[in-house]
């Protein structure tokens, strides 16, 4: 390429920045021969004349004067005024002028004398008002990129054709990346990076590149690689004076007052080349150190300037840009900083500002943050992408530079062993391994392992936080706990097949690779203890998984399947059984199962034959040849009188070999044989029923002990008896299968109409399948599902058969069974549901059904909250649809104990016509004919065939009142009317038509009631106290076996149809019942009756029914919910006698009350609070419990090595227990069978904390006073305990450093006062011991507990705790002592804010450490609608007197707020109460009692800037966020009572363009300026 056509080319590019008028503009030439003139350059030489000189030509004609000298600068004003006159247009010719200085800027940037007339004229300029910095700055910087991008094409263009002539560059991705460059902030400029602009240069860049100052002698050349070299370095020199000169410009027009949308344009330009400074071709090597000084000498003054530009921008004085800016523009994130102590300083400040915001965004004790999974669902911080039932809540969330939460696969992945967050993720895994949480859990933060990623292609898991890798270590911890314990001689069978049946399910579901579990347990057995290792657990455990489809592919695949054989192989050992008289079935297991691996491993590959160990060979014959004798061919076992060695010789059989185990099961579970089933009066059927005989279901201790792929196989075998069988199964076939669900809740559970239609489509149209199936559901499985977090999906699956039947004449049976699963279903939830997921159109519940879901939705709502924004926004829409079709109307006296939330949207919705009343209108205009009707129907002598008359001809509106007649004919007599004939009615009616009838019939009952109280009759009516009803609910407790189902080891007793359910739904029906009971039906309806006596004020009759059927209600399966949850709904309505008949409903000794609770509940004088120690003891309970432990890492540096503490939960503390009163604590961990309410124990424990508070008969102050005096003399308290007072104090001096700083350790710091508190009232003694924690981490979980245990109680409590808090806060002498300096006070909040588990270190926790560390224990685990109380605790704090005080009202709120983000009139309230302590302190008319400087709140200031942006992303920070306009609005409106001096750092957070950059820059304002 010639040089003719290299200008051609800058030509165009130069003809494409400028815009065709102003290149044809007349005035054009006049000002660059003006230009010319004035800068020593004769206008008509050309530029090709320049270039075809070599670069020596080049230096000389620049530096030598052989020209004459240009006219003096003064006179440049004079002659522009002279051509400006001859020009009419002035708008146009300053624009060209404009341009045209654009491009001289460009040309004479590196000729230092041109640059500085240059500069003189944009001044001079500027000064009569031709140049206007808001439209040149943003021109002149698009030039700059456009002019770089320009340079760095021509270059690329000629590098391969002219690399050896001077002046032409190669290609660089400097300028490109630079150009596409998005800064990590809002403030995109309106003209952008690269965009096209008006100059007016006639040469670009590249003759200014030609003009460099750069002598040839300074480059060596020594081939075309230096040529390249020398032509980047030429290029690179251009570039950076281009830049030093656009800074040097900005700066001159920094000192005019620009618009802050230049400010921001500006800004964004500077961060764009700090950013991407090094983002060139390097021009020097290594080999060549003498020319780096030539490159960082024009480096350093274009950078040196750029950051002058930058301060002056973000500079307090002014704040042209807010400081928050850099802080989210990631410039302290470059890869390569250069060796430059200025922009060191700046990216250092950025860093401290940075981690102040991310401190007020961070909790404290943020770390010790974890799921405890004592509550039903599962908190986190993060705010969920998704909306809807499907959202996904992180278990955990790691927070990021800015403090906001953050959580997801990818970051899950990129978490480094041995780190912070490591070890906070896997103390959540190990307190999951140990407690045993719900399998919805697992699958939502499972994360598939790699290495069957390949095979199973999945998304990435929303909400997922742990890796594959996580979790095997935590696996692998998990097992070397439990044989620690197993070594120490504790019995811990039962924890082996818990952890078992997690184990399989995380391997099968993919969540740990099972390669990598060998390879790292093997080592951690091999580094570690090698004596760990003394029995045969590792081996049964492996032995469960074995068969999994997973592990068999990976062993066969495996390229070091050997290696990982040998692994295998090396778990063995061998048990020794010491006294045959002392066999029980676990060693049995254990001294066979290694030949059941072993014999497993040959059948999957038989190569490995080699590597096996013979004696497990021979031992595999041994337990064929047991199975052969003891079955003598018959394969039918007696399994009710089986010793213990055949009970270990069956569990090593179902290892080895399941099919024939499987088989044996079957036999005895079918060997009674079958029996036909005699039709009832009723039917008339000729069709045969028959119906194995009853035999003794497997007890749990036989099927605990099988492998999970026997249970499976057997699991799936009683599947196909039970619903596609064509004998009706036996009550035993059913109670087996059913336990074995219960001791396997991981492995088995399914969901049972999804994988019975996923068998047989039409296997539900069967009315005996469907009838097994909601019997099974509705009287066993309740709990399971809702363990599962299963129980709505199951509630639409039933709904969905109730809708279909609620209309189909004289289906009851079939109905009224599903109805009453969908009732006790939706008394389980205890969360918000949906009846329809896409919320339109009306509910299809029946009139029941949305009675009790409103109710359901009042209760969950008052006693628990809503944990979601979402719910919040849906639940009016959910009201109205079940409103839509529900005929009730609330009563005065329920909607009295309805949450607000939910009163308030029911009566804004009551229709102006009662519906009670407008019945009771319609009844008495039909009354007549209704009881005419009923006469000749219901009358004890009636002709029966006018039955039929009666359902043929009667009308719809007469059948409705059918009940109601018979009710006013009955005069309170049954036998008075013709029950006979009334059955056959109503069976003939549909199920929704009955429904209708009862409750017309109720609602004249009611009336009938209110007008004999009008005439001053008294009426004793009750029939729940009926001796009918009594004799039914008896014979149901006689004959229905023990409560506790899954223990009971006799054969089952099949009731008669007839006698179970009564003629009306046993009418034509065959099919027989298994546990469904007319009585047993009636279990959710009593405890609705006891709901409705409290509301009406009736509690003795309450307490009598209670009393009543205390015995019955022992067969409610969630009677302790239904416990805890009655408490709270009406607290601090209920009698103290009602209380303790409500706690009888408990089964009290399984129940782990503390031991002194008795007591205090039943004490004379309730008024007196129990002492200290009872709480402390309550608090100490969760810790050992419930809190997840704190582990350690061993000596090896692995952290599997679990300290004393972490086995704190089940065995080293029995003595421990009697003194907590945690009566069952020292059995273990408990299946969940035994836990089925409420699911585990960790929530059985926190829950019963919440029973005992509420049951104490004191007021909420009394509580949360006695609570939080407990937590702020914590640590000196324990302290004492455990080293006695004199060793305390001198632990910790009155520091000199910090002569006013409250200190934790001195006995004068920790009280309201400057008194020296007592030991608070607790004893003491032995309580650190007892916890196997140290003192100092024992205070700081002991917080934590607190604040758990106050999140659970009614919103009463949240009240007194925020009054409470804010009082022991103000009362801290040194808070109030005027004595001390701001500084004083500022380096005591510092001090005192610390995170508990830093001050605990060396004994300095405070009251106020303590109490805020409290506050964001309790608002981590509250739901998002209790959230709505919170701003109280600033309202208490106020008047906020110093910036100490405000520095404390910041750190309580700051981590709340991101959750607030989401609930828009929250957050606009939180924040408006910030602002408004900010002017307690920073107002105009604030008299503080020492002066404060507004620089000394800068944090605040980001923290504030950052939460706005925060609230208008709806999330963490992005590089597009932008403000809510209404919140710029409100802050706008409260800034105007701050003094000027911190006004202006916050003028930004104003709608005003003119002096908000976000305002200016907001896509909203831009397009619809009238919003300002």
């Amino acid at each position: 390429m010639d040089q003719n056509q290299i200008q051609n080319q800058r030509a165009a590019a130069a003809a494409a920045t400028t815009p065709r008028a102003y290149q044809l503009h007349p005035a054009r030439t006049a000002l660059i021969d003006l230009f010319n003139l004035y800068l020593g350059r004769n206008s008509r030489q050309n530029s090709e004349e320049v270039i075809r000189e070599n670069p020596n030509k080049l230096q000389k004609r620049v530096t030598a004067l052989n020209r004459d000298l240009p006219p003096p600068n003064e006179q440049f004003l004079f002659d522009f005024e002279q051509l400006q006159s001859q020009f009419p247009d002035q708008e146009q010719l300053r624009a060209v002028t404009e341009s045209v200085l654009i491009a001289l800027v460009v040309q004479c940037c590196n000729h230092s004398p041109r640059a500085e007339f240059v500069l003189f004229a944009l001044r001079s300029l500027c000064n009569i008002g031709y140049v206007i910095w808001d439209s040149f700055l943003p021109s002149l910087l698009s030039s700059v990129s456009s002019a770089e991008i320009s340079a760095g094409q021509g270059a690329n263009a000629t590098s391969s054709t002219s690399l050896s002539q001077v002046g032409m560059m190669p290609s660089s991705s400097i300028v490109s990346n630079s150009s596409n460059f998005q800064p990590a902030s809002p403030l995109s400029s309106i003209h952008g990076i690269g965009s096209p602009v008006q100059t007016a240069t006639d040469s670009p860049l590249q003759s200014a590149i030609t003009l460099s100052p750069v002598k040839s002698s300074d480059i060596s050349f020594n081939g075309q690689q230096t040529v390249q070299r020398a032509n980047t370095l030429l290029r690179d020199n251009a570039i950076s004076c281009l830049r030093q000169m656009s800074c040097k410009i900005i700066l001159i027009a920094l000192e005019s007052n620009l618009k802050p949308v230049t400010h921001a344009d500006i800004f964004s330009h500077m961060l764009n080349w700090l950013v991407y400074w090094d983002q060139r071709k390097q021009v020097i090597d290594d080999s060549e150190p003498s020319n780096v000084w030539k490159s960082d000498r024009f480096l350093n003054e274009w950078l040196h300037s750029c950051l002058d530009v930058i301060w002056l921008l973000v500079e307090e004085v002014k704040c042209r840009v807010p400081f928050y800016e850099l802080l989210r523009s990631g410039l302290q994130f470059i890869d390569n900083i250069p060796d430059d102590e200025a922009l060191f300083t700046l990216i250092l400040e950025i860093h401290r500002r940075r981690d102040m915001v991310a401190m007020h965004m961070q909790m404290l004790d943020q770390h010790l943050h974890c799921p405890s999974f004592g509550t039903h669902r599962f908190m986190s911080q993060a705010y969920p992408s998704a909306t809807g039932e499907n959202a996904r809540y992180s278990p955990i969330t790691y927070p990021s530079v800015l403090g906001e939460p953050l959580h997801g696969e990818d970051l899950a992945t990129s978490i480094q062993r041995g780190s912070l967050d490591w070890e906070r993720a896997l103390r959540c895994l190990r307190h999951a391994l140990r407690s045993n949480p719900s399998p919805e859990w697992w699958r939502r933060v499972l994360i598939v392992a790699p290495c069957y990623k390949h095979h199973v292609q999945q998304p990435p898991t929303p909400g997922a936080v742990f890796s594959s890798e996580m979790i095997c270590e935590a696996a692998i911890d998990r097992t070397m706990e439990l044989l620690k314990l197993t070594n120490s001689e504790t019995h811990c069978w039962q924890e082996w097949l818990i952890f078992s049946d997690v184990f399989f399910f995380l391997m099968k579901s993919g969540g740990i690779d099972f390669l990598d579990f060998v390879d790292k347990l093997a080592s951690r057995v091999m580094k570690g203890d090698h004596q760990i290792l003394r029995n045969n657990h590792v081996t049964w455990l492996l032995a469960q998984i074995i068969r999994i489809e997973l592990v068999t592919n990976a062993l066969n695949t495996d390229p070091k399947k050997v290696e990982t054989t040998r692994k295998i192989l090396s778990f063995h050992k061998e048990e020794k059984t010491s006294e045959p008289n002392n066999v029980n079935p676990q060693s049995i297991l254990l001294d066979f199962i290694s030949s059941s691996q072993t014999l497993r491993i040959w059948s999957i590959n038989t190569s490995f034959r080699e590597h096996l160990n013979h004696e497990q060979l021979q031992k595999g014959k041994q337990i064929d040849e047991w199975w052969k004798q003891y079955t003598k061919g018959e394969r039918v076992m007696d399994y009710m009188n089986l010793d213990d060695r055949s009970i270990g010789m069956f569990w090593v059989l179902s290892h080895t070999m399941a099919q024939p185990a499987c088989e044996a099961v079957m036999n005895w579970l079918a060997s009674a044989g079958v029996t036909e089933l005699l039709p009832g009066s009723s039917v008339q059927s000729n069709e045969r029923i028959m119906a194995m005989r009853e035999c003794c279901p497997l007890p749990m201790s036989l099927l605990s002990g099988l492998s999970i792929n026997l249970c499976l196989k057997l699991a799936y075998q009683i599947e196909e008896s039970l619903f596609l069988g064509q004998v009706i199964p036996s009550i035993a076939m059913v109670e087996t299968y059913v336990r074995l669900l219960l001791i396997h809740p991981h492995s088995l559970f399914r969901s049972h109409f999804t994988a019975l239609t996923q068998r047989s489509p039409s296997i539900l149209s069967k009315s005996g399948v469907s009838l097994l199936l909601l019997e099974i559901l509705n009287y066993r499985l309740i709990p399971l599902y809702r363990y599962h977090g299963k129980s709505k999906a199951l509630m639409q699956d039933v709904t969905k058969l109730v809708s279909m039947l609620k209309g189909k004449r004289g289906d009851h049976r079939v109905f009224r069974l599903a109805e009453n699963l969908s009732l006790n279903l939706i008394f389980s939830l205890r969360d918000f549901f949906m009846i329809k997921r896409e919320l339109k159109g009306p509910s299809e519940f029946t009139e029941t059904l949305n009675r009790v879901a409103v109710i359901s939705l009042a209760i969950t709502i008052k006693t628990r909250g809503v944990a979601e924004v979402e719910h919040l926004l849906f639940l009016p829409s959910l009201l109205d649809q079940i409103m839509a079709t529900c005929q009730h109307t609330w009563s005065e006296k329920t909607l009295r104990y309805f949450p607000p939330l939910v009163r308030d949207i029911l009566m804004g919705r009551i229709d102006k016509i009662d519906k009670r009343g407008h019945a009771i209108q319609a009844w008495q205009q039909v009354e007549t004919t209704v009881i005419n009707q009923c006469t000749q129907l219901l009358s004890p002598a009636a002709d029966p065939s006018y039955v039929m008359t009666y359902i043929n001809h009667s009308f719809p509106q007469h059948r409705q009142y059918l009940c109601a007649g018979a009710w006013t004919l009955m005069h309170g007599h049954p036998e008075n009317i013709n029950s006979v004939n009334l059955a056959r009615v109503l069976r003939e009616f549909s199920p929704e038509e009955v429904t209708s009838n009862i409750y017309t019939m109720v609602d004249v009952l009611l009336h009938h009631i209110h007008t004999e109280l009008q005439h001053g009759h008294l009426l004793q009516l009750s029939l729940i106290d009926r001796p009918e009803l009594q004799q039914r609910i008896k014979f149901f407790n006689v004959n229905r076996g023990p409560p506790e189902h899954w223990l009971y080891a006799g054969s089952f007793k099949r009731i008669d149809l007839q006698k179970a359910l009564g003629s009306h739904l046993s009418w034509k029906e065959r099919s027989p019942p298994f546990f469904d009971d007319i009585a047993a039906r009636l279990l959710p309806i009593i405890l609705l009756i006891i709901y409705r006596l409290i509301e009406n004020d009736i509690t003795d009759t309450a307490e009598k029914v209670i009393a009543l059927f205390n015995p019955f209600l022992a067969y409610y399966p969630l009677r302790f919910t239904f416990v805890r949850d009655i408490l709270a709904y009406f607290y601090g309505h209920l009698p103290n006698k009602l209380v303790l008949r409500i706690l009888g409903i408990l089964d009290l000794p399984k129940i782990p009350f503390s031991e002194s609770f008795p007591l205090h509940i039943r004490s004379s004088n309730p008024v007196v609070c129990p002492p200290q120690d009872y709480f402390a003891t309550l608090l100490l309970s969760l810790v050992n419990y419930v809190i997840p432990p704190l582990t350690s890492k061993s000596k090896s540096g692995s952290t599997a090595d679990v300290s004393s503490n972490a086995l704190h939960g089940a065995h080293n503390k029995t003595s421990a227990t009697s003194q907590s009163g945690a009566t069952n604590s020292s059995e273990g961990q408990k299946a969940f069978y035994q836990n089925q309410d409420p699911g585990t124990y960790t929530q059985l424990v926190l829950e019963t904390a919440v029973i005992e508070l509420l049951s104490l008969p004191i007021t909420p102050t009394q509580i949360v006073s006695s609570l939080l005096q407990v937590v702020v003399h914590v640590q000196p308290t324990l302290i004492q305990s455990s080293n006695g007072l004199q060793g305390t104090s001198s632990s910790v001096g009155q520091g000199s450093v910090l002569p006013t700083s409250p200190s934790g350790g001195s006995t004068d710091s920790l009280g309201t006062n400057r008194s020296t508190p007592s030991a608070s009232g607790i004893n003491a003694a032995n309580f650190v011991s007892r916890s196997g924690y140290t003192c100092q981490q024992l205070s700081c979980l002991l917080i934590q507990a607190c604040g758990l245990l106050l999140a659970q109680l009614p919103t009463e409590f949240h009240a007194q705790l925020y009054l409470e808090a804010s009082r022991i806060i103000k009362d801290c002498w040194w808070l109030t002592d005027g004595k001390n300096s701001q500084k004083e006070l500022d380096t005591a909040v510092g001090y005192t804010l610390l995170d508990p588990t830093c001050a605990a270190q060396d004994n300095t926790s405070t009251a106020i450490g303590n109490i805020v560390a409290l506050l964001h224990s309790f608002f981590s685990n509250l739901p998002q609608e209790w959230l709505e109380g919170t701003p109280a605790i600033i309202k208490h704090l106020k008047p906020v007197t110093s910036v100490a005080m405000l520095r404390i009202t910041f750190r309580i709120m700051g981590p709340l707020l991101p959750r607030l983000a989401a609930a828009r009139p929250l957050f606009g309230k939180t924040l408006a109460l910030l602002l408004n302590g900010i002017s307690d302190v920073f107002g105009k008319n604030s008299q503080p009692s020492t002066p404060n400087e507004a620089s000394g709140v800068a944090d605040l200031i980001d923290f504030l800037y950052h939460l706005i942006l925060y609230e208008g992303q709806g999330g963490p920070v992005q590089t597009n966020s932008k403000p809510k306009l209404d919140t710029l609005a409100t802050c706008g409106k409260l800034m105007e009572i701050l003094r000027s001096d911190i006004q202006h750092l916050l003028c930004h957070l104003w709608i005003d363009p003119n002096t908000s950059i976000y305002a200016a820059t907001h896509p909203k304002l831009v397009q619809n300026p009238s919003q300002q």
